[in-house]
């Protein structure tokens, strides 16, 4: 009981608008929830109109996460299981504390050396000690990097991202001295088409990709602004009435990550997605990995234990609309050609 009430107060004193209370962008949503089951995905790029909720939902995610438990003061956020792989990184100070899910938004103008951190090389030198100070990447171990507006970010930090967000480790290098320090987390980028896309090299390393547009019906949009302004009135109440589909939502997140590891797949539907890929001539095999994962992930947060043609359905788009663009010109497909194709191979 008194843990509930501790999450309950957590929440207040943020003022997060609750995920489960978020009324459509159900893609957006599956994706980011997959995401956290599995990271192995490789992270989402979220593109869609302005003031369509890209940040509130990620935000809301976020919050809606289960506390960690990490060493207590370390700066990499490390779990107590951790002291016994990297035993160059133990600090002093053994206690384990729990924190929130680090959520790390990276600023638009942030430079290299705000991203991966600095090394002081005077110290280096003369006192013959590493001195590390940590950037971004360190502080999002074992959360989420939210970058908005990811598509206006220079190609080269982009890359930095998506070369730690896989490999799971920032390696910082100067003057012949090096660190490496975990850097394993959930990569989001957002954006707005109008604004440029990025490069398909870029994109193709991006696990899933997520189309939000504005909402049409003018009853779910009177819907949205009833919510928001139920929130703003008395958000403490709004929250609290929220908390028992929050919770639900919570366990299930935590039960698939639990269970990924059990969840099988039929060797046959094995064979269709990589038929599928290669009807669609999507390079390299991403798209074959991206999708095996996705649907096990599904497979997971559904509690089954085994992946079905559904899930493969409800995940293909997500895994293979962007990496039909080979062409920097080329415009994103929708998903009508990638439904097309599918129908084909699993009729």
């Amino acid at each position: 009981m008194t843990t509930n009430v501790n999450k309950f107060i957590d929440r207040i004193e943020k003022k997060i608008f609750p995920f489960s209370a978020i009324i459509g962008q159900d893609e957006m949503k599956l994706a980011l929830i997959l995401n956290v089951i599995d990271p192995k995905i490789g992270g989402v790029m979220i593109m869609g109109d302005r003031g369509t909720g890209k940040s509130t939902t990620i935000r809301a995610l976020a919050d809606l996460l289960p506390k960690i438990a990490i060493i207590n003061g370390d700066i990499y956020n490390r779990s107590p299981e951790d002291l016994y792989t990297e035993e160059n990184f133990i600090p002093n100070d053994t206690t384990i504390t729990y924190i929130k899910v680090p959520m790390i938004e990276l600023p638009l103008g942030a430079t290299e050396d705000r991203v991966c951190g600095t090394l002081d090389i005077e110290k280096a030198l003369f006192e013959g000690v590493k001195s590390f100070e940590p950037g971004l990447l360190a502080k999002a171990n074992r959360g989420i990097l939210y970058v908005d507006e990811v598509n206006l970010l220079d190609d080269h930090l982009v890359d930095i991202l998506l070369d730690a967000a896989a490999s799971g480790w920032n390696i910082v290098e100067r003057e012949g001295i090096s660190i490496r320090h975990p850097s394993n987390f959930v990569l989001v980028g957002s954006g707005n088409p109008e604004e440029g896309e990025l490069r398909p090299q870029l994109l193709d390393r991006f696990g899933l990709h997520a189309e939000i547009r504005t909402v049409k019906d003018p009853t779910l949009r009177v819907k949205i602004v009833e919510e928001r302004s139920l929130f703003e009135k008395d958000y403490k109440k709004y929250i609290q009435s929220y908390e028992e589909s929050q919770e639900k939502i919570r366990q299930k997140i935590v039960k698939a990550q639990k269970n990924l590891f059990k969840i099988t797949m039929n060797k046959n539907l094995q064979l269709k997605i990589s038929e599928l890929c290669s009807l669609l001539d999507i390079d390299g095999l991403r798209g074959d990995i991206v999708i095996n994962r996705s649907a096990k992930a599904l497979a997971a947060y559904e509690e089954r234990d085994q992946v079905a043609i559904k899930d493969i359905k409800r995940v293909a788009t997500l895994a293979l609309r962007h990496r039909l663009k080979k062409d920097p010109l080329d415009s994103i497909d929708s998903g009508k050609r990638i439904e097309e194709i599918f129908e084909k191979v699993f009729n």
